[in-house]
């Protein structure tokens, strides 16, 4: 039965309704970020504008209050949802490497030392964005030249093009599908702090002028006022200062990713548009649809015959003749072939000279100890001496022409 992408997805990612929605491996802390957002909702809703409703002179006006409050919170989490439940921008993984990119390289050094030309692919290359060259990288996960601005999130195993950030909060990537509306959810959060904040404030404000108190006696009336006075506050450092860094990098047009990597270098920023034109183009542009059809049947791999071997690397020597190695392999072999050989005659003599008047009778012995591929001597007698003598003659080819005589008393 043929499966589906979401099945075989070789990411981190976790799909739920049939590949309908995506999130990230860590799709569990978007529960505690829901929780961290609508606690605080509910006991601001319970114990400060539910008391709040009547304080002012129209008494219907004291519900506004409240209902600014939930639209605010359900708007906070609508921008959660689309930003941790949608594609960020992933970049279909290859089956294949680039075969148009390979290239020999000739600096692949062999255990012998030799240089063998192997097929290599270029770690970068240059293409044009705006007219300007731009250096992208090659991505051994998944096997392609990432587009410009496009980086690989070691948490999900993607690709995704205009990496932003992988954030925990919302258990998802942020790329080029879901920044704006990252941007929206935390400074909606921002703006949710600082309206329940406000209102807690005035409540306590509300609350000594009726009871004619101090501070401190309003404070005890409404604990609850306090507690989300103290974490509004902290919240605040957080999302508001994400809200500010956030609307710096989209005026000049950068990536969390970008600023933290590059900031150290002086190069020009050929993505800047100046910026009003870096609004426009997160705010204003339409978003790209998803490059993946996770509910789509997923292709089988088609196994692609080899590459062509490496060229056959030739050597040339001083008077510019061309031999092949293996040439100049079997050549160095037939000289040591033919060392040992002489090493072993010089063996056989010292044997002979160890054992006196011991001759050889079978010159098959000789032969096993020097082995198949060499000619035995010849043994011929001589007048050499008062007595007989034998005489072992050397194979002509070899290059020594002197003759070794072994003794044979009668």
């Amino acid at each position: 039965m043929a499966q589906r992408v979401y099945e075989v997805w070789k990411g981190n990612n976790k799909f739920i309704f049939g590949g309908q929605l995506i999130f990230g491996p860590d799709a569990r802390s978007l529960l505690v970020t829901i929780l961290l957002i609508t606690v605080p909702a509910v006991i601001f809703c319970v114990f400060v504008a539910w008391h709040l409703r009547h304080h002012f002179a129209s008494h219907d006006a004291g519900y506004a209050i409240l209902v600014v409050v939930v639209v605010l919170t359900i708007y906070v989490l609508v921008l959660l949802l689309l930003t941790s439940t949608r594609d960020p921008g992933i970049v279909p993984r290859s089956l294949h490497p680039p075969e148009e990119e390979f290239r020999y390289d000739s600096s692949v050094v062999e255990s012998g030392g030799r240089q063998t030309p192997g097929l290599q692919l270029p770690r970068t290359k240059e293409v044009m964005y705006n007219g300007i060259p731009v250096r992208v990288k090659y991505c051994d996960t998944c096997m392609l030249y990432r587009p410009p601005r496009c980086s690989h999130c070691s948490i999900c195993n993607n690709c995704v093009e205009r990496f932003d950030h992988h954030c925990p909060w919302v258990g998802q990537c942020i790329g080029l599908r879901n920044y704006r509306f990252f941007f929206l959810f935390v400074s909606s959060s921002t703006v949710l702090c600082l309206y329940v904040f406000a209102m807690s404030a005035f409540y306590i404000k509300v609350l000594m002028n009726d009871h004619h108190g101090t501070v401190w006696k309003a404070m005890k009336e409404s604990p609850a006022s306090v507690i989300l006075m103290a974490y509004c506050f902290v919240s605040l450092w957080f999302v508001g200062g994400l809200t500010g860094f956030h609307l710096y990098l989209i005026s000049t047009n950068q990536t969390t990713y970008e600023n933290f990597r590059y900031r150290t270098d002086s190069r020009v920023n050929v993505y800047d548009q100046g910026c009003l034109n870096n609004f426009l183009e997160v705010f204003c542009t339409k978003i790209k649809p998803s490059r993946n059809n996770f509910r789509a049947f997923a292709q089988e791999e088609v196994q692609r015959p080899p590459p062509p071997p490496p060229p056959q690397e030739t050597e040339t020597d001083n008077s510019g003749d061309q031999r092949i190695k293996v040439e100049h392999d079997m050549d160095i072999d037939g000289h040591l072939l033919k060392i040992s050989q002489r090493r072993n005659i010089e063996d056989i003599n010292e044997d002979i000279r160890s054992r006196g008047s011991a001759v050889p009778h079978n010159v098959s012995e000789v032969d096993s100890a020097l082995g198949s591929g060499y000619h035995s001597p010849t043994y011929r007698n001589s007048s050499w001496g008062r007595s007989g003598s034998w005489e072992i003659a050397r194979d002509g080819s070899e290059s020594r022409g002197t003759s070794t005589r072994v003794v044979h008393e009668g």
